[in-house]
Order: C-alpha cells, then sequence, then structure tokens
C-alpha cells in the first residue's frame, strides 16, 4: 500500500512557474510508476504526466508538453512536476497516483493524494 502526499500548490500568474512534489510512504515506492491528473471546477479530472519506475519513460498530455517536466527521485520516494509557462487554464487540483501499469487511463491507478490546487491568474 501508498499513501501520497502532494504539496507545492499556490497562486501564480500567467507564465509563471511552480514546482508541485508527491510524497509517498511505503517500501515500495520503486516499484509503482507514477502519474500526475488534474482536475478543473466542473470538469473531470484528466491526465496530465507519468512516469515510468525508472525515470527513464515520461509522458504528457499534449496540453502541458513542453511546459511541465515529470521527475522522480526513489531515494527520497518523492516524484515532482516542474509547471512553466502557466496559462490560466492550467488552474485546477493537481493530484499524484500510484499504478503498477504505466498507463494515462485514471482507473489503472490504484492510490491517491489529496490533490493540490494550482491557480493561474490572467
Amino acid at each position: 500500500q501508498v499513501q501520497l502526499v502532494e504539496s507545492g500548490g499556490g497562486l501564480v500568474q500567467t507564465g509563471g512557474s511552480l514546482r508541485l512534489s508527491c510524497a509517498a510512504s511505503g517500501r515500495t515506492f520503486s516499484t509503482y510508476h507514477m502519474g500526475w491528473f488534474r482536475q478543473a471546477p466542473g470538469k473531470e479530472r484528466e491526465f496530465v504526466s507519468a512516469i515510468s519506475r525508472s525515470g527513464i519513460t515520461p509522458a504528457y498530455a499534449d496540453s502541458v508538453k513542453g511546459r511541465f517536466t515529470i521527475s522522480r527521485d526513489n531515494a527520497k520516494n518523492t516524484i515532482y512536476l516542474q509547471m512553466n509557462s502557466l496559462k490560466p487554464e492550467d488552474t485546477a487540483v493537481y493530484y499524484c497516483a500510484a499504478s503498477l501499469t504505466l498507463a494515462t487511463a485514471l482507473n489503472q491507478y490504484s492510490y491517491w493524494g489529496q490533490g493540490t490546487q494550482v491557480t493561474v491568474s490572467s
């Protein structure tokens, strides 16, 4: 079992940057592929980015490609999402999640954090 806690959200102006972190408990962190998802008000939760167990294979939604970078540090049981050139449409609650399958689909992820709010002002 994995427990996930996100941090690093906040209020930023358009064009600004934020770095989200997701700390995982448990000794099995390195066996999980990890993902970031987001949910804006009134919208469904959507895939943002994912990274393989080894950290070699990142994947991104088209909407964030070139602006966001996912990474992980298995020694620290932590993944990160560096978000640059933020836009108002990036405003959402951001969630990290763990899966035994490298996937973009929400239903492939078994463990979820509580989320962290990111607000981008215009």
